[in-house]
């Protein structure tokens, strides 16, 4: 990947919702909502305090992730739909 984010800043790649429902029912796309599960595919290496030290990121590459709805910018890199975000939008790690 040619791309690295700088600071506290996390480039996710969304995860697909589901095509069905739990009765059976199909999802047209018009109908579905941006998912806000992705993974997390590189982060930053961390924001710095006032002294100017590093504070250690929470997330790294590969952690499957919960975020905001309207969280991050949407780029494209690689020709892959992704969005960058600071790791402050990030609500949390699924496991």
């Amino acid at each position: 990947m040619a791309f690295t984010p700088l600071h506290d800043r996390v480039l996710v790649e969304r995860v697909e919702s589901e095509e069905k429902t739990a009765g059976g029912l199909i999802i047209p796309d018009s109908a579905k909502e941006k998912p806000a599960e992705g993974v997390v595919v590189a982060v930053g290496a961390g924001a710095k305090d006032d002294d100017g030290d590093r504070i250690a990121m929470d997330v790294k590459a590969g952690d499957k992730i919960l975020f905001g709805k309207w969280s991050g910018t949407e780029v494209t890199v690689d020709g892959k739909e992704l969005l960058i975000m600071k790791e402050s939008d990030i609500m949390g790690i699924l496991s």
